[in-house]
């Protein structure tokens, strides 16, 4: 056990990783060595950043939180300090429950942190992280909240109203982060769509685009987390007109169904959806598409998960998660549906899911041999080195392994001749001049 060492440990989504590095650059402004996802408690502190989206996740928290709790009664570690999305939710249980953490922090509060260690928070340095990522790309946090009624969320109950992040706060922090390395911005937010309404009281996701783009020395912006219904068609002719904005959008769909969409109270049907698919497709040639679609929400029918594979088959979008619903304490869902799909339905539908969009993933995958593409190299593995293409994002999306005939460089860009597939990733050779 190390004094002045704090380990960082990250549960859930992107979101929650930069509210870690930026805890993590207040404690080293506060002179203390930080670890992010130690394997095993390397500090004398450890604070756990938690998810509470869904039941698994929330478990995955739970077993992360005793794991060290166990640490500390060994004495492994001295201080347990817990924060993130199910603190904020469930603090006052978990308190009851797990008495070994020293304290418990919402998603909002974990400044506080700080000043309980008698420490002080670095106002000046509020912008500035201790980048957990491999060092040409960052995740940027546009805003927080959700003001969308969605019946299966408990996002909104989580982190409240839709916050956006002022446009020049966010177009310093690139700044900053290019002026560490940072070539590649992955945009994140609950709703991407919505981004300014709230503050500028009109959607500014097209001009933030601009400004970000604007910035020299960034090459490459993704855009995570698009909601469909009142999407701003603006933002598609930027996509179109800027190089730097990569042909890809993430945006979440959960279902074709009108019956289950409307129960889902997502605001949109399937035909509109249709129609909004195609003008992106229209207005961005080459766009890769990114979706989520759900399996086993109340009222969900054989009919309508039959009409949800249809729709996939016929789709054919280049990138898809799926999940099974999660009946949420607190959402509409809970409080008005009846959880009525058996655990096994909901897995048999995923499966399924999951095994057209395999095979669409395949032929798209098989469609890309032969072509020569921008490739960025994440990292060097013992067979291969690893990279990526505008079409892909970290962790969830198909990567590049790339032959080692030659000595290429971790963090640069290099034309990649695609020569092979498997079902998601490729196969390729740096094309040399």
């Amino acid at each position: 056990m190390k004094k002045n060492k704090v380990d960082i440990v990250t549960m859930g989504c992107s979101k929650n990783l930069v509210d870690s590095e930026l805890l993590m650059r207040q404690f080293t402004a506060n002179g203390y060595t930080v670890a992010h996802d130690p394997e095993s408690p390397q500090g004398d502190i450890v604070v756990i950043n938690t998810c509470g989206f869904i039941d698994s996740a929330k478990e995955e928290s739970i077993r992360m939180i005793l794991e060290f709790g166990e640490a500390k009664k060994s004495r492994q570690i001295r201080k347990l300090f817990v924060m993130g999305c199910l603190s904020e939710r469930y603090r006052k249980e978990m308190q009851e429950l797990i008495p070994e953490v020293d304290k418990f922090y919402g998603k909002f509060d974990w400044k506080a942190l700080l000043s309980d260690l008698g420490k002080a928070y670095h106002q000046d340095l509020a912008s500035e992280r201790v980048l957990t990522t491999p060092a040409h790309y960052s995740y940027l946090k546009i805003a927080e909240g959700c003001n969308r009624t969605c019946s299966f969320c408990s996002i909104p109950l989580i982190t409240g109203k839709y916050r956006s992040k002022p446009v020049e706060a966010i177009v310093e922090e690139v700044r900053l982060l290019v002026n560490q390395g940072v070539k590649e911005f992955q945009l994140i937010a609950q709703d991407l769509t919505y981004y300014g309404k709230d503050i500028y009281k009109k959607f500014k996701l097209p001009e933030l685009l601009e400004r970000i783009s604007d910035v020299e020395g960034v090459e490459w912006i993704r855009l995570h987390y698009a909601y469909p219904a009142l999407f701003p068609m603006e933002t598609l002719t930027v996509m179109r007109e800027r190089d730097n904005i990569c042909k890809y959008l993430d945006i979440a769909l959960q279902h074709s169904s009108d019956a289950v969409l409307k129960r889902m109270r997502r605001n949109i049907s399937q035909k509109e959806t249709r129609e909004l698919l195609q003008t992106i497709r229209q207005e961005v040639p080459g766009i890769h598409i990114r979706t989520t679609m759900m399996v086993g929400h109340p009222g969900e029918t054989e009919v309508d998960f039959a009409d949800l594979l249809d729709f996939v088959k016929e789709m054919r979008f280049e990138r898809l998660g799926a999940f099974t619903y999660s009946n949420e304490e607190g959402t509409f869902s809970y409080n008005h549906y009846k959880d009525d799909i058996e655990p096994e339905i909901k897995n048999r539908r995923l499966d399924e899911l999951m095994n057209v969009q395999e095979q669409i993933a395949l032929e798209i995958g098989q469609n890309k041999i032969g072509q020569t593409l921008k490739v960025i190299i994440d990292r060097e593995e013992p067979d291969y080195y690893i990279g990526r293409t505008e079409y892909d994002s970290p962790e969830v999306d198909p990567e590049v392994l790339i032959e080692k005939n030659q000595p290429i460089i971790t963090g640069k860009f290099y034309p990649v001749k695609i020569t092979g597939t498997q079902v998601f990733d490729l196969f390729g050779s740096v094309q040399f001049n």
